[in-house]
């Protein structure tokens, strides 16, 4: 009988396995041929749970017989309206809700959507360099060409639009922007939207900016690019639930602009899923109509786990930048270590069992950095502090 063999699409060609998948799962085989427990300081998933009051809506809407159906492809009602108020009362943004909002099962979704909607093979597309591995990802498997621009210390962790048009914008349709950055935590500046915006017009560039960090650790206003003015004949941005509401499992995001490129959009999504569970979309609801108290009661948790993950990063050596916003810190390497942030992310797991994201995997500009996550419990970072403290030797 022969052997059936069939090859994966070519449009996977140059895309791994998500790093975390990978390297976690290899970590996991470690600890369980050798007993060791290994202190992961990695993903940015939330382990805080969502405010009670959201997760006793879900539970009071799924008791409904009628809401156990497919819903309406472009979100119910309910929450288009719940997103449009919460970018009048934080952002300061206009929105219309039966136009301009398209509810997202995660932001995640939603970058991939965009690159199939309007990325044909050939197109270029500017992503930051470091910068979010799923971007890399939706612009390979799409048949684009990115164009990685630096985000490093030189430049403050933002675009130096004089470098990125002098390497050449021809043929360049999306770029991607990110403020707070991760993996940096840059905050942006109204200077800085102003430049992406008039960056965008000049050369007839679609701008995607995602914006999920700005509640995290932020010490100054959120803000949206949409906030600058003509904003919206230019860009469109991408928000999500899971980051400032602690709802990183239950997938809702949102994207947000122009008519025409919403409808362009849901026409390619209507075609990938079926809509979003109703008590999932009520529950949004209530998440999004959450006061000043919610961020701030959050905000304390990740105050006090920043100062630990500080004194960590102290005993490693490794220097950051105040002020960063969002679920991690971003740190560089002791400038006096001869190897890359592979070697000592390595390096402090085989000697501390204490596991640091290497920065490299967000871009050549983080060849000497790690990021830690925050989503852990400040004794758990305590734990890692004390690993380091006591066994590693520089």
């Amino acid at each position: 009988m022969s052997k059936v063999t069939i090859e994966r699409a070519h449009r996977m060609d140059g895309t791994g396995e998500y790093y975390f998948s990978r390297r976690l799962r290899e970590i996991a085989e470690i600890e369980a041929t050798t007993g060791r427990q290994i202190i992961k300081l990695a993903m940015g998933s939330p382990d805080l749970p969502p405010h009670p009051s959201v997760v006793e809506r879900l539970s009071k809407e799924a008791l409904r017989p009628d809401v156990h159906k497919y819903m309406s492809f472009k979100g119910e009602p309910i929450l288009r309206k719940a997103f449009a108020d919460w970018y009048g009362k934080w952002y300061g943004v206009e929105v219309d809700y039966n136009t301009e909002i398209l509810p997202l099962i995660g932001s995640k979704e939603g970058i991939m959507h965009i690159c199939q909607t309007f990325i044909n093979p050939g197109d270029k597309v500017l992503v930051p360099n470091p910068g979010y591995a799923a971007y890399k990802a939706a612009v390979s498997m799409t048949g684009g060409e990115m164009l990685p621009y630096s985000l490093n210390k030189e430049n403050g962790f933002m675009p130096d639009f004089e470098a990125i048009e002098a390497a050449g914008v021809e043929g360049v349709k999306i770029m991607f922007a990110n403020f707070p950055g991760m993996p940096t935590g840059q905050t942006p500046t109204r200077e800085l939207f102003e430049k992406i915006v008039a960056f965008g017009r000049k050369h007839n560039i679609l701008i995607i900016h995602d914006n999920p960090y700005s509640f995290i650790r932020n010490n100054d206003k959120p803000m949206s690019i949409l906030s600058i003015e003509g904003a919206k004949d230019v860009a469109m941005e991408m928000n999500s639930l899971s980051k400032g509401h602690s709802m990183a499992g239950w997938r809702v995001g949102v994207i947000i602009g122009k008519e025409e490129w919403i409808n362009s959009i849901l026409t390619f999504k209507s075609n990938m899923d079926s809509g979003m569970f109703y008590p999932v979309q009520a529950a949004a609801e209530t998440a999004l109509s959450l006061g000043e108290d919610w961020f701030t009661e959050l905000n304390a948790i990740y105050r006090e786990r920043e100062k630990q993950g500080m004194e960590l990063l102290d005993a490693l050596g490794c220097t950051y930048q105040p002020n960063q916003a969002g679920l991690f810190i971003w740190a560089e390497i002791p400038a006096d270590y001869e190897g890359d942030c592979y070697d000592f992310s390595d390096e402090v797991m085989e000697k501390c069992d204490v596991f640091l994201t290497p920065g490299g995997i967000f871009g050549t500009e983080g060849k000497r950095y790690v990021r830690i996550t925050l989503c852990c419990p400040a004794e758990l970072l305590k734990k890692a502090t004390d690993n380091v403290k006591a066994r590693y030797t520089k």
